[in-house]
C-alpha cells in the first residue's frame, strides 16, 4: 500500500505537480472531444488546484507544533470547492426532463481528487484513477446505445409489436 509523504524539495513538488497536470489533462480530453462545457484546460487546472492545496496542507502539518488535521479539513475543502465547480458544468434546458452536464461534473470531481492523491505521492492511485475515468467516458456512448436498444426492445415487447434492429 502506498504512503502519503509530504513533498521535500523543488524537484519533488514539480514532480507531483506535473502529474496532476498531465492526469487531470488526459480526463479533459474526452470532455474537450465531446464538446462539453469542462474540457482539457479545466481538468488540468482543477488537478493542479487541487495538487496545490493539498501539498500546502501535507506541508504545513509537517512543521513541528503545527497543525496535523490540515491536510483533512483541505482536501475537505477542495472536495467542497469542486463541487461548486461542477454545478456550473450542470444545467437544465427548458424541455429537458433531466440534467445535462453531469459526467463533466463527475469528471471534475475526479479530477480534484487525482489533483490530491498526486499531491500526497500517491501515483499509483492517480494513475488508475485516470485509466479507470477514461475507460468510463469512452464507454459513454456504446452504453448509452446499448441501454437505448434494450429499452426500445422491451418496450416493444410490452405493446405486442416487433422489435425493430
Amino acid at each position: 500500500m502506498e504512503a502519503t509523504t509530504v513533498p521535500h524539495g523543488f524537484l519533488d513538488i514539480m514532480g507531483r505537480m506535473l502529474l496532476a497536470v498531465v492526469a487531470g489533462a488526459i480526463i479533459g480530453i474526452d470532455r474537450e472531444l465531446q464538446r462539453k462545457p469542462a474540457g482539457v484546460r479545466t481538468h488540468a487546472l482543477v488537478a493542479m488546484g487541487a495538487c496545490m492545496f493539498t501539498m500546502i496542507g501535507l506541508i504545513v502539518a509537517d512543521v513541528p507544533t503545527l497543525d496535523l488535521s490540515a491536510p483533512g479539513r483541505v482536501v475537505q475543502g477542495v472536495v467542497a470547492g469542486v463541487g461548486f465547480i461542477g454545478a456550473g458544468a450542470i444545467f437544465r434546458r427548458e424541455g429537458l426532463t433531466g440534467g445535462q452536464g453531469l459526467t463533466t461534473a463527475a469528471s471534475v470531481w475526479v479530477v480534484a481528487a487525482v489533483g490530491a492523491a498526486s499531491a500526497a505521492g500517491l501515483w499509483r492511485l492517480s494513475a488508475v484513477a485516470v485509466v479507470l475515468a477514461v475507460l468510463i467516458l469512452l464507454l459513454e456512448e456504446p452504453v448509452d446505445r446499448l441501454v437505448d436498444y434494450m429499452s426500445r426492445r422491451r418496450s416493444a415487447r410490452e405493446s405486442g409489436e416487433r422489435p425493430s434492429s
